[in-house]
């Protein structure tokens, strides 16, 4: 008789069958280890899972911990100053008063004449006052008047000129100009035409050594220098385009714009002087000093600054470490032209020239006690200290500029001979911003309301002496209070600007998350080489402005 077949249901089934395996002891032992590992797998990743679970429980807690110490913080922030207030708002509406005089008879050109009431353009017709503008009037909540200038800079700003523009000038205040209000914005209007601009301006840095010429036509990209420096170029021009250019690389994730602009830091660095002080004329094709003036003032002034600024743009980060170190030597360098004058000791900045000393500082230079106090807590505590005590005595003598004039408003310059502390040399007063750029940056660091009061009286001496009904003119002469015919464009982009955040809280624009250019122009602080910022553009965190109630126009 046939045998009979098993059936294919009860063939698969036999494997679930437990004799099946006592009678096959290696299957059965095979069965064993793949259970014993299932269970360990299991295990192993239950175990990873509450691991896990436990991490972000223990940092949810850390977030919500921190965000409670934020809020009491909040709490105990002191309550904003109702004179910082006043005093704040009478900025604001000098500010509507100059911009609103600026886009009444000089709308779209570089600057406001305002006894004549007309514009002219001193840059090529770029728009420099409303490019310099952009930040200030956004800081200060003047939404319509901001939202007016970006259509013009969208529809109307062209760089495509026949112009022989300065490169410096052209990069402080339109490519920073540009950038700021793409940081503050996120407005990508703003960093596509600061690329257009900066790439009609990179050809001046084709030098055998990278330093850059300080002019170029816009149109056709032949750089040059300036006939009376001798072909040389200068110093200041060529070293203080690192803070924008940069920052424009990061911004687009293009590196050729950094690239530019780091050459001349390693090219200045392969002959630094141990003192750490250039001359104001620099040879591009050797790299190298000519003999000429050392100074802290006009022509020398923000190669100094930028290296310190770059470091801190950068997020003060190792790969940076060379602006830092360049700038410390400068500051050795720095310590050596201090002078004190008699009977008064103010502190002064000297100018060399050789071996020899002149008793002589620009207006420009008071930038500097500004630069020395951000810069000093980058030092152990006993050099930040002496650094921050000798910017402090700088600024002293900056603030005396102003109160040894009839007119309270300071010269172009100063000499200092025995026995009579300081005389006005240049006489003029141009609006210019630097010893409020140190009164504000002293106020921020150190808290002291001091420097709030300075700021306040060289504000008033701005009123009185300079506001016209068509806008602010400088004066011909501090002594006598003759006016110009001229509102330069660094009023709107520094002077007015330092003066509002002089008097608003520390979160406006804060130290922490922004760095100046020259231009006082705010850009972003960003890691350096950080490729991740290029991939944001536009994600920006909200940037701190103050939405207070108009006060009435009475004067203070």
């Amino acid at each position: 008789m046939a045998r009979s077949r098993s059936s294919p249901s009860s063939s698969r089934f036999r494997y679930c069958n437990p004799s099946y395996y006592l009678k096959r002891p290696k299957r059965l032992a095979l069965l064993l280890i793949v259970f014993v590992s299932a269970t360990f797998f299991v295990w192993d990743r239950q175990t990873l899972v509450r691991e896990h679970e436990v991490e972000v429980s223990m940092l949810n807690d850390e977030v919500l911990r921190l965000q409670n110490m934020l809020e009491e913080l909040k709490s105990k922030v002191v309550p904003d100053d109702p004179i910082e207030i006043q005093r704040r708002e009478k900025v604001k509406e000098a500010m509507i008063h100059a911009w609103s005089s600026y886009e009444k008879y000089a709308w779209g050109n570089d600057e406001l004449q305002p006894q004549s009431k007309n514009g002219v353009n001193s840059f090529g017709g770029l728009g420099a006052t409303l490019i310099d503008s952009l930040d200030t009037l956004y800081i200060m909540g003047l939404d319509e008047q901001f939202q007016r200038a970006r259509e013009w800079v969208a529809n109307s700003l062209d760089f495509n000129k026949d112009y022989d523009a300065s490169v410096f000038e052209t990069t402080i205040r339109v490519v920073g100009g540009l950038l700021s209000a793409f940081d503050l914005s996120g407005d990508k209007v703003f960093l596509e035409k600061a690329r257009d601009i900066a790439d009609r301006l990179l050809p001046a840095w084709d030098t055998s050594t990278g330093i850059p010429y300080n002019i170029i036509n816009l149109a056709r990209g032949n750089p040059h220098n300036p006939g009376w420096t001798g072909g040389d170029s200068i110093l200041a021009d060529s070293g203080t385009e690192q803070l924008e250019f940069i920052a424009l690389s990061q911004r687009t994730g293009d590196p050729k714009y950094q690239e530019k602009v780091e050459k001349v830091i390693v090219a200045l660095n392969k002959t630094f002087p141990a003192d750490g002080l250039l001359p104001i004329y620099i040879n591009p094709d050797r790299g190298t000093g000519s003999y000429s003036t050392i100074t802290f003032g006009a022509m020398g002034d923000s190669f100094y600054e930028y290296l310190l600024k770059v470091w801190i743009q950068g997020n003060k980060t190792s790969s940076l470490k060379i602006y830092r170190d360049m700038w410390e030597t400068s500051m050795k360098g720095l310590l050596s032209l201090i002078r004190r004058s008699t009977p008064s000791s103010f502190a002064y900045i000297c100018e060399k020239n050789g071996n020899s000393l002149t008793d002589k500082m620009d207006e420009l230079a008071c930038f500097a006690p500004g630069m020395i106090a951000l810069g000093s807590s980058g030092y152990g505590p006993d050099e930040a200290k002496k650094f921050l005590s000798l910017a402090e005595e700088l600024a002293w003598t900056c603030y005396n500029f102003y109160q040894s004039t009839p007119t309270k408003l300071a010269g172009e310059n100063y000499f200092f001979n025995s026995g009579q502390d300081m005389s006005v040399g240049t006489s003029w007063n141009i609006l210019r911003p630097e010893t409020i750029e140190s009164l504000f940056y002293l106020w921020r660091l150190t808290g002291n309301k001091t420097y709030q009061e300075w700021g306040w009286n060289i504000f008033q001496a701005f009123e009185k002496n300079s506001r016209i009904e068509s806008g602010y003119v400088g004066l011909k002469d501090v002594n006598s209070g003759v006016k110009d015919n001229m509102m330069q464009s660094f009023f709107l982009a520094e002077t007015l600007k330092y003066l509002y955040l002089l008097f608003s809280p520390p979160t406006v624009i804060s130290l922490d998350e922004w760095v100046f250019n020259t231009e006082a122009h705010p850009i972003r602080i960003v890691n350096h080489n950080d490729a991740d910022f290029a991939k944001s553009e536009g994600q920006h965190k909200p940037v701190a402005r103050l939405r207070v109630r108009k006060m009435t126009s009475q004067r203070l």
